[in-house]
Formats: structure tokens, sequence, C-alpha cells
């Protein structure tokens, strides 16, 4: 007749018993108390004893190191032997094999005690618990390694396409997303939320344009996330996401050529400004009369393929290289254009430096950038148009382009709305681009306070319809217009020849 003790031991390990200790087990396959750690440690309390789990190379995983006959650990990670247990003078020690998706472990158990079937039971089921967390963190690393490793070639192919490089573009995405872009045009968007949300954002892009267009979180601002999206379809579905979520906006570019997806990013950005003032948070870059647009196509061809003949001599792919981290470093500025690219500053600074030594010019001076980015955008935007056959001889200048009636008409209306404001932002603005931009040195010709420049650059914005502190083709074509008109004077460049 069994004792009241041992009734109760019968009762704790019949099969179907739930005994304390299973629950607290159990506790730590939820979701919030998956780690290793804390299970060796909850072992060692359960057992009165020092745990230990080890790699199959010996190296310690988690719990404290105990001396082990190496041999013996190594038999059992090699699956030679399941499990052992042995007594060394008052220290009863057992060894368990713990399955792993790569290297087995080894679960050693110490404890002054004998085990008994409690603590045996204890040791062979937390084996088991800790077997589950390995293979499901293996799982999850492996998950998110396939993840980053998914995203970072997205990046790579907008990095292909920002320089131009459409053919390899096409070959990268051909692995993975069969077809994303066979079209020959695109648009660009840019959303923009909070930098904590954006891998959400990521996610609901990715769904929402069912993996057909190019989704990349944008390694220049945190918050934003570019969206290549070759179909129709993706500028609704990108609304309607923008739509369900709070603090989330939307700028589109109008359709472009792959090759001009640097422009088309220009535009998104540029219409993401507008789309924080509109109620639906969306807007789409709209298409007004650039300057280039009023000059006679075949003049500026040739004079855009005289201005870059310098870059003619180089390798193709060296000169598609500097032409394109120019564009981007002009229109935005070499940090950003380095992150985009995915090149250190220093790059895209001597890439720059390279082409204003080959253009005999500065790239300090305000008009000379604008000038340039006028050439880098026509050399894409009028590939078709042949230039002159023989771009040494004599053919337009810039003066000529900039003399025509359309393009002086144009510039006269646009610094003409400056002229109804008493403070005379027209003048500081003309001081303020004199002074490639700095303020300081602006206020110093007009003889006034730097903050006050500022105020009247700033107050000149809404009248433009242009932004001018944020360097970009924006300022560019407002210095474009003060050359039109002769209020600037024309740049200075000596392309090698």
């Amino acid at each position: 007749m069994a004792g009241r003790e041992d009734t109760d031991r019968q009762r704790g390990t019949r099969p179907g018993a739930n005994p304390a200790w299973a629950r607290e087990l159990l506790e730590h396959l939820r979701p919030a108390g998956r780690d290793v750690h804390r299970v060796v440690a909850w072992l060692a309390g359960a057992v009165e004893g020092s745990v230990a789990l080890r790699d199959a190379a010996g190296n310690l995983v988690a719990g404290t190191r105990l001396p082990l006959d190496e041999d013996l650990v190594t038999d059992i990670a090699a699956g030679r032997i399941a499990s052992a247990a042995w007594q060394t003078g008052e220290e009863h020690l057992r060894l368990v094999r713990v399955e792993h998706p790569t290297d087995a472990c080894v679960l050693a158990v110490s404890r002054p005690a004998p085990f008994d079937r409690r603590a045996s039971d204890v040791v062979t089921h937390t084996a088991q618990v800790i077997e589950l967390l390995l293979t499901a963190h293996d799982s999850a690393a492996a998950g998110h390694r396939l993840r980053r490793a998914t995203s970072d070639l997205r990046l790579a192919i907008l990095q292909l396409l920002m320089v131009e490089d459409t053919v390899a573009a096409r070959r990268v995405a051909a692995g993975l997303w069969p077809g994303l872009l066979d079209a020959d045009t695109a648009c660009v968007y840019v959303v923009e939320s909070d930098p904590a949300a954006r891998d959400r954002i990521v996610e609901d892009c990715l769904d929402h344009t069912r993996e057909n267009a190019l989704v990349v979180r944008c390694p220049a601002m945190d918050g934003h996330v570019i969206v290549v999206g070759p179909r129709e379809t993706t500028g609704d579905a990108l609304k309607a996401l923008v739509g369900r979520h709070r603090d989330t906006y939307l700028g589109g570019s109008v359709r472009q050529s792959l090759a001009r997806t640097a422009t088309a990013y220009g535009q998104a950005v540029s219409a993401l400004a507008v789309a924080h003032v509109r109620p639906d948070k969306t807007a789409v870059y709209t298409e007004r009369t650039h300057p280039e647009r009023l000059m006679d196509p075949a003049a500026l061809r040739t004079w855009t393929a005289r201005l870059l003949r310098p870059l003619d001599t180089l390798p193709h792919h060296t000169r598609a290289e500097l032409l394109a981290t120019s564009r981007l470093g002009l229109e935005f500025t070499a940090v950003a254009a380095a992150k985009v690219l995915g090149v250190s500053r220093n790059t895209v600074r001597a890439r720059m430096e390279r082409v204003e030594s080959l253009l005999g010019t500065d790239f300090t001076d305000l008009t000379v950038r604008a000038v340039v980015l006028l050439a880098l955008n026509t050399q894409i935007g009028l590939a078709d148009v042949p230039p002159a056959s023989d771009t040494r001889a004599a053919g337009p200048h810039l003066a000529d382009l900039l003399s025509g009636p359309a393009l002086r008409t144009w510039a006269q209306d646009l610094l003409g709305r400056l002229d109804a404001d008493a403070r005379n932002p027209r003048r500081t603005l003309r001081a303020w681009i004199a002074a490639g931009g700095n303020a300081e040195r602006a206020a110093q010709t007009l003889g006034v306070h730097a903050q006050t420049v500022r105020e009247h650059v700033r107050s000149a914005e809404p009248l433009l319809e242009r932004q001018l502190l944020a360097a970009g083709s924006d300022l560019y074509e407002v210095v474009l217009a003060h050359l039109a008109v002769g209020d600037l004077e024309l740049p200075h460049l000596q392309p090698r020849t």
C-alpha cells in the first residue's frame, strides 16, 4: 500500500499529468519568452544545479561553463551517443544531445543530488524546447537574411537605373521579378511616412503593387520609400495605401523613359512637397513650361554635344558614370547623390571634380551649375535629336540659346512676379545667386543682414512657385531666367579640346 508521498509523486508523473514545471517550461515557447538564455537559466533553477549549452565547436552558447569530458562531448555532438550520465565526486552530471538545423548542441547539467525521475524529465523536455527555439531562431534569421538580400537587390537595380544602365538593371531584375522592367517607361513615386513606420509601409507597398513595381527604401531619406512603377495601376494602388495611413504622403512623377529615372525621381520629390498641402495627401508632378523647351531642339542638342565633347574620349562606362553622378550631384547634393548611388560622398565629389576639370569650369558658381545641368538633361531628353555632324565647327553659343524671343518672354514673365513686392526681392535674389547661394556674401554686397536675404529668398518661392533654398532644378530654372533677361553674366566655360 503506497504512502501519500508516493501517491502524489505517481500522480505528478502519470501520463496526461501537467506538473507546474511543465507549465513554466511551455511559457518559454510563447512569442514574448523565446530566449534560449532564459530557458537555460530556468533549467538551472528547476534542477537546483548548473547548466551549460555548448555548440559542436565547444563554444558556450548559454549558461555557465562546466568541466566536462571533451571526448564524450564530441561523441554526443557527433551523434554517436544520444546522452550520458555519470558522477564525479559529489556532483552528478547529465549530457543530452540537442538537435540543430546546422550543428548539434550539447546540454550539460550538473547538480549535487542524483537525477530522480522529475529532474530527468525536466532535462529531457527542456532539451526539446531548446531544440525548437534554435530551429525557430535559424528560420527567422534565414528569413531576415533573405528579406535583406532582396531589399539590397532592389536598391542595386534602382542605382543602376539612376546611372542610366537600363540593360544591367533589367538583367538583374529578371532573376527574381521577370518582366518587371520590360516596359520602356515608368513613373517614379516617393511615399513619405514616419521613419519608424517605414518597414511596414514597404510591406504595404509590395502588397498593394503585387510586386509589379520596384519598391526601395530610400538610402538618402529615412522616411521615404521609392517606387518605380512601369504599370499604370501603380499610382492608384499607392494612393489607396496613403489614404489608409495617417501622416503619409505621396509624390509622383510624369511618365519617363527608364533612362530618365533620376529625372523622374526629382519630379516625385518636388511633387511630394505639394502633397503636404493637399487634402488627399497626394500630388503628381505638373509639367510646366521648362526653359529648355523654348529653345530650338537642334541648336540645343548641337550646343550640348560641343560642351560635353571632352567626355567623349573617355570609355563609355566611365563617361556614363561621370554624367549620371554629376546630374544627381547637381540636382540634389553630393551627400544625397552618394546615398542614392551607393558610393561615398568623396567618390561623388571626385567624379564631379573630374567633370569640372574636363569642362574647364567651377561648380561652386550657380550659373555654371544651371548651364551644365541644362546640357546633362538635354543629353538625355533630346537623345533622338541629332547634333551637327561636326561639333568642333562654330555653332550656336549659350547666348544664342538664351536670346530667343519665346525664352526671353518666359523669363520676363517669371521674374516679373517679384516686381510688385516693395522690398525688391528680385534684387536680393539676383545678388544671392551671384554669391553662389551664400546669404552672408550676398548681404555684404547689398549692405543688409543675412537673415534679410534669407527672408527675401524664402518669400520669392511662393511667387515663383519654385523651391530656391533647396538646390535643384527649380533654382536652376530661375538662374536661367536671370541669364535670359541679362540680369546675370553668362558663365565662363572652357572645355578641353
